[in-house]
């Protein structure tokens, strides 16, 4: 039998020629660590659908955050659960809330770990959407100024970077204006650019109490089956001021990661989200496949879309894979 002059399996044939020849490498610096911080002292609540995670008070926060620098993963972004909610969502933009705490306290205690805070106020609302209700629509425009006021007191909070969640329209423009205003134009803002109206967020919005108490997020977040919108939005976070543009979920949208690494030069980063964490984890618990590995294969999978940083709740368990293996 002939075959052609090149054999593709002559360089799979062992680890070492392999590992020489492998296009995409996963790196505990490829992730940030998404924590949910609560009031209190010595809170670790699980959250059911995301065994393995937990509602944190700021000491027993400091500790997982503490583990992750260890482990070499460079950052983590912070998601507030207030001890009380209002329609404005007030408890977002307050001096002593309870992210501008965690922010506090986390760079006190680890000044070289890269802080990053969400900035939306669904976790703050007594409504559960991302803004403030007119009619009962969320009001665009009347929610730029609390998104700036958010993202201002996490800066002054000594916050390394936010990361604005919400979709309104102009909302990076007015975030970075009020930050180089107010002397934080050092500050980069990580944009929820291409977020999709998404069902593999119900784990989150249990751990973080964020459900809509009325009607849906679908006008403002992203319709599953848009792409090339998704570029527009993408571009317009580009001109408004964003330094790095994420796409969310990660697994159901690696199309999206791909063509928005093609389209734009900045950083592209993608979340695996609470969901996909889920499913896994599920699956694992039941004996229907390798948690391990798929997960390892699953957050291989979006770096080689295109991603440079991903989003995971998995990142200190993938990390000691990392260290294990090295």
């Amino acid at each position: 039998m002939l075959f052609p002059d090149y054999r593709p399996r002559r360089l799979r044939q062992n680890e070492t020629l392999r590992r020489m020849i492998r296009e995409t490498h996963l790196r505990a610096d490829d992730m940030i660590l998404p924590l949910f911080v609560t009031g209190g002292n010595g809170i670790q609540n699980p959250i059911p659908s995301m065994p393995g995670q937990f509602q944190l008070s700021i000491d027993r926060l400091i500790g997982v955050a503490g583990e992750a620098f260890e482990l070499g993963i460079p950052a983590i972004i912070l998601f507030g659960i207030p001890d009380k909610k209002d329609p404005e969502g007030s408890g977002a933009y307050k001096k002593d809330g309870i992210v501008q705490l965690a922010v506090r306290s986390v760079k006190d205690a680890l000044p070289e770990l890269a802080v990053i805070t969400d900035v939306c106020l669904c976790e703050y609302t007594s409504h559960g959407h991302c803004g403030v209700i007119a009619d009962q629509q969320v009001d665009n425009d009347a929610t730029l100024e609390l998104l700036a006021r958010a993202a201002l007191s996490h800066a002054e909070a000594g916050a390394d970077m936010v990361a604005p969640s919400d979709m309104m329209d102009g909302r990076v423009a007015e975030i970075r204006e009020t930050l180089d205003e107010s002397g934080f134009s050092h500050i980069p803002i990580m944009s929820y650019a291409a977020k999709y109206c998404s069902a593999y967020y119900g784990p989150f919005r249990e751990a973080a109490g964020s459900a809509p108490q009325f009607g849906d997020r679908r006008s403002y977040q992203m319709d599953p089956a848009n792409s090339i919108e998704a570029i527009r939005e993408v571009t317009l976070d580009v001109e408004e001021g964003a330094d790095i543009i994420m796409v969310k979920p990660a697994l159901a949208y690696l199309d999206i990661i791909r063509s928005v690494r093609e389209e734009i030069d900045l950083p592209v980063a993608a979340y695996n989200v609470s969901g996909e964490y889920a499913m896994i984890k599920a699956a694992a618990q039941m004996g229907w496949l390798d948690g391990s590995k798929v997960m390892m294969e699953t957050l291989l999978a979006i770096k080689r879309a295109g991603a440079e940083l991903i989003l995971t709740y998995f990142a200190i368990e993938a990390a000691k894979v990392l260290e294990a293996s090295s």
